[in-house]
């Protein structure tokens, strides 16, 4: 984009009318989900008859008298894959354990995992509400960059703007490639209302020029990139924290432990992937950004020193961004030297993203530095 010093009202208005539209359809989508969730959340397993798949094989395995007693079952599908679950029986004497896939992992999302059509129906309507919002959404940052002429996001409200569609972007694109990630739809639309809602009251800055200092093509560049990992940091710590949730709660079946949050009443937690699935996701879209996040603050170097004549002189920003880096080096290193899975590696994770986290809001907001554009 050509830079101007004209600002075009117009635009800049309508680009605050389309943001707000999209969280109001982010909204719906939210309540949809969460519609979804509810229903999905009826019966401890969900059973779908033959009449229903016509191509599943159902084994049902009674448990022995004794509680604690260990009950396998065996689920065949039509392609001729099996699974097989172990469980220990948490009732009494009769207990049943009545399953029914595909060999594979629970399908994308509770309802459809819960094999309820309502719950399946609301949650194909909160993904068609989220295509809608990030039109919306996607329409706000365009028209906000050419009420300016310029890239939109030279301030904390243009990037979080950015930040929000790169989140939900994320998730649409997983869905298209026909991932079973649905699950994430809750979470991710929670966190860009969350995300909208801080930029529009806190951080919300007038359509503007640029500070000189960020006249320039690497702002295309070095911000874009930070904006897709931002984006592709958080889908991994969604991951994370349901892995910790999901592993928790398998070992208190394990154990018989059947009250408390985690007890035979969050049925929910019964239909999520399995806790390893959340595990190696995780690691891999970590793994997979992290080039990226090297690339970021090389290119943050390279514009630090046409702007200001140093590649690198400690400013907050820079080493918050550096620190944030370490941090997700140590948890790639160690998951791939010292073996570190599960918990451990969860924990490094966490610890990483919220480096990022108070890289993004803490510095830009509380530290003053060479980075403060925030705007506010």
């Amino acid at each position: 984009m050509q830079l101007a010093s004209a600002v075009d009202p117009q635009l800049a208005d309508l680009s605050n009318k389309l943001i707000y539209s999209a969280m109001v359809v982010y909204t719906l989508a939210m309540f949809a989900h969460m519609i979804e969730w509810t229903f999905g959340s009826k019966g401890a397993v969900a059973v779908r008859s033959k009449e229903q798949s016509g191509s599943l094989a159902e084994t049902v395995a009674t448990a022995g008298k004794k509680t604690g007693k260990k009950v396998t079952v065996t689920v065949a599908g039509a392609g001729g894959g099996t699974t097989t679950l172990t469980r220990t029986a948490i009732a009494g004497e009769g207990a049943t354990v009545v399953t029914s896939g595909r060999g594979t992992d629970e399908e994308d999302g509770p309802g459809a995992a819960g094999t309820n059509e309502k719950a399946d129906l609301a949650g194909r309507i909160a993904v068609s509400l989220t295509v809608l919002g990030a039109l919306l959404h996607a329409g706000g940052i365009v028209t906000r960059g050419l009420s300016v002429s310029r890239w939109p996001w030279g301030n904390m409200y243009e990037f979080s703007c950015a930040f929000a569609f790169a989140m939900t972007a994320a998730y649409l694109v997983l869905l298209a490639a026909r991932k079973n990630v649905r699950w994430l739809g809750l979470p991710v639309v929670l966190a860009g209302l969350l995300t909208l809602g801080i930029a529009t009251t806190v951080l919300y800055t007038d359509s503007e020029q640029l500070v000189p200092a960020l006249h320039s093509p690497w702002l295309a560049i070095h911000v874009s990139t930070a904006i897709f990992c931002g984006g592709a940091f958080y889908a991994a710590f969604i991951a994370t924290l349901l892995y910790l949730g999901k592993d928790s709660f398998d070992k208190r079946m394990a154990a018989g432990l059947t009250t408390g949050p985690l007890g035979t009443s969050a049925s929910i937690w019964r239909r999520l992937p399995a806790a390893s699935t959340f595990d190696k996701l995780s690691y891999r879209i970590n793994a997979l950004v992290f080039p990226l996040w090297t690339f970021t603050i090389i290119a943050g170097a390279i514009w630090a020193e046409a702007a200001w004549g140093k590649y690198w002189e400690w400013d907050p920003k820079e080493t918050w961004s550096f620190i944030t880096w370490v941090a997700y080096a140590c948890y790639l290193h160690a998951r791939a030297t010292a073996g570190w899975k599960g918990r451990k590696a969860a924990y490094l994770a966490l610890a990483a993203f919220a480096c990022w986290l108070f890289n993004y809001y803490g510095v830009n907001i509380f530290v003053t530095g060479k980075h403060s554009y925030a705007g506010i």
